[in-house]
This record gives C-alpha cells, sequence and structure tokens, in this order.
C-alpha cells in the first residue's frame, strides 16, 4: 500500500501544471535581465567608437579646408571640438602632423607636429614606422595626420574594460598646397 501511494503522489507531482510560469521566471528573468544590459553595453561600445571615428574624420576635414596659419589656439579649440562632438567624459588627446614625399629619397619626411593632451609629436623615426598605414602620393605631395585618443569608460561590467579609443586619419589639403603652422 505505501508504495502505491508513492506512486499515485509522483504521477500527481509529474501532471501538476500550476506554478510552472512563476518558476520559468525565476530562472529566465535574471538571464534576460543580463542580456539586455550586455546588449546595451556592447552596442554603447560601438556607439562611441563611431563617434570618435567620426570627431577624428571631422577635425581632418576641418584642417585640410584650412587656408590661413595654424596656430596653438586654432589646435586648442579644435581639440574641444572633438571632445564636444564625442561626449567624452575625460579630455582627449590630438596629434596633427603634416609629412610628405620625397621621391628622390623615397621616404615621407615630417614637415611639422604639434599636440594637444599630452601627448608627444611625431618624430622623423616616427614617420618611417608609419609609413605602411600612409598612401602613395606624388613628389613633394603633402597628408594631414589627425590621431586622436579618448577614454572610454563602459556602463556596466560585462567584459568590456575600461580603454583608449585611438583613431588615426590621414586627409590631403583641398584649398592650398599645404596646412601651413604659425607659433
Amino acid at each position: 500500500m505505501p508504495v502505491n501511494r508513492i506512486m499515485t503522489f509522483l504521477r500527481r507531482f509529474r501532471d501538476d501544471t500550476r506554478g510552472t510560469v512563476a518558476v520559468e521566471s525565476i530562472i529566465m528573468l535574471p538571464l534576460l535581465f543580463w542580456s539586455v544590459m550586455a546588449m546595451y553595453g556592447f552596442s554603447d561600445a560601438f556607439r562611441q567608437s563611431s563617434l570618435n571615428i567620426k570627431a577624428s574624420y571631422t577635425v581632418g576635414d576641418l584642417l585640410s579646408r584650412e587656408t590661413n596659419y595654424i596656430t596653438d589656439d586654432y589646435l586648442t579649440t579644435t581639440r574641444e571640438l572633438f571632445d564636444l562632438m564625442t561626449n567624452s567624459r575625460s579630455r582627449s588627446k590630438l596629434r596633427v602632423s603634416v609629412v610628405r614625399w620625397n621621391e628622390d629619397k623615397k621616404i615621407y619626411q615630417r614637415d611639422w607636429s604639434k599636440t594637444k593632451g599630452g601627448v608627444t609629436p611625431l618624430t622623423q623615426t616616427d614617420v618611417k614606422n608609419l609609413a605602411a598605414k600612409l598612401p602613395k602620393m606624388p613628389n613633394n605631395d603633402r597628408v594631414i595626420l589627425v590621431e586622436t585618443w579618448a577614454r572610454y569608460y563602459p556602463p556596466f561590467n560585462i567584459g568590456i574594460e575600461e580603454q583608449e579609443l585611438y583613431n588615426f586619419v590621414f586627409t590631403r589639403p583641398r584649398f592650398a598646397p599645404q596646412l601651413v603652422w604659425k607659433d
């Protein structure tokens, strides 16, 4: 008799469907919450990276259209524009360099390099190391290199670390043969 009672109880327990929604909810809600937070975190990281790239191209385009001298104040304002466009929570770093191609020596040569935010200016050795990233150009043609660094702070701890987003953009001067620095 006790075996029959146990078997009857087990069959009733197996066939009873009351409370399954509550149990499934308790299991699935944390997974659902975590997946929504992860999607938000990853999309925020890609959004910030995209903003930084677009802002770097905007700075390069702004400089490529300049026909007047570039000064220290101009570079400070350009960095502030970059920070505004990226909604950066911390100050970014900016390096603007003008590089030309010397056909006789078959090398890229630095005309000038100026920075904001604690980055060192580009040296001739750095330019040689960047040669693979630079475009092919006619003799004495110049490009404006814009390099930016901005901190990214993830909104949640989902596996994306706080990091520095780096962008390297080059643009050819449009309305003048070169971009000129004036102290």
